[in-house]
């Protein structure tokens, strides 16, 4: 009779191999969704940039130490801001949290009596949402030419009226919205590229057709705008409250004011 044994199964190894096969194609994943959504993300703000430069001279800003925001030790914003001509302001930030890809774009305007434009675009895997909002920061929401402007921004609705509108939260400064869509829609690039570029190309329009202001009137303006940006300070926004708990309120104010909204300027 035979005294040889079977060895035993040496299970650790193989469990070891499964776990770190799971974890390179999880890491896979999100590596090359990050990537996917880089380069649409990319894509829209270069086409957005286009439809700007084609209509008006656009001259970068050195944000300077704003250049680069870094939060927390692994989320980094890269902002990047300009002169608009004959309208004001633009600030473009972006970020890439793996698994999130996003974009601001925000225009404020300070020789045109245009409302705000507060462009969030968000790359979640395979799913896009898109919030274009449009902010009544003017001394007179009822003068003619204003709600000229607004007729002619309001067609953005009309155009994406067939993609379901999301829920979103109450805020403080909801009376502000004049013209708001917040969409989401699954991996669908082309149509979030052309309803960024024709919320650009609408509000161009709606500012060519409206009057330059005289010092009065933009004074009066930078006021109200001036005055939403530090109510955005003190009572808090989705995007604020981040800034305010890594920053401080003192820097996030100095940021808004220098970049963001460039108020300052």
């Amino acid at each position: 009779m035979s005294n040889t044994t079977t060895p035993k199964k040496r299970k650790a190894p193989v469990i070891l191999g499964i776990l770190l096969l799971i974890i390179a194609a999880v890491v896979g994943f999100f590596a090359w969704n990050a990537h996917v959504n880089l380069k649409a993300m990319h894509t829209a703000i270069d086409a957005g940039m286009a439809e700007l430069q084609e209509r008006r001279t656009v001259t970068p800003v050195d944000a300077g130490d704003y250049s680069e925001i870094k939060m927390y030790g692994v989320m980094k914003f890269d902002v990047s801001q300009y002169d608009v001509q004959d309208i004001g302001n633009l600030s473009v930030m972006t970020t890439n949290m793996g698994f999130m890809q996003m974009v601001s774009f925000v225009v404020t305007p300070y020789e045109k009596d245009a409302p705000l434009l507060s462009m969030d675009y968000m790359y979640i895997f395979g799913n896009r949402k898109a919030y274009t909002e449009f902010y009544d920061l003017t001394p007179d929401v009822d003068a003619p030419d204003y709600q000229q402007a607004l007729a002619v921004i309001g067609e953005l609705k009309t155009n994406y009226a067939d993609i379901t509108e999301l829920e979103t939260e109450s805020a403080w400064y909801d009376h502000l919205l004049t013209i708001a869509l917040h969409k989401q829609l699954k991996k669908d690039d082309a149509t979030m590229q052309a309803m960024f570029c024709d919320a650009l190309s609408l509000y161009l329009d709606a500012c060519d057709a409206l009057p330059p202001m005289d010092d009065a009137q933009a004074a009066e303006k930078l006021a109200i705008t001036q005055e939403y940006c530090d109510n955005l300070i003190s009572k808090g926004g989705v995007s604020t409250n981040v800034f305010k708990s890594a920053l401080g309120e003192e820097q996030t104010k100095d940021f808004f004011d220098q970049v963001f909204f460039g108020t300052a300027r």
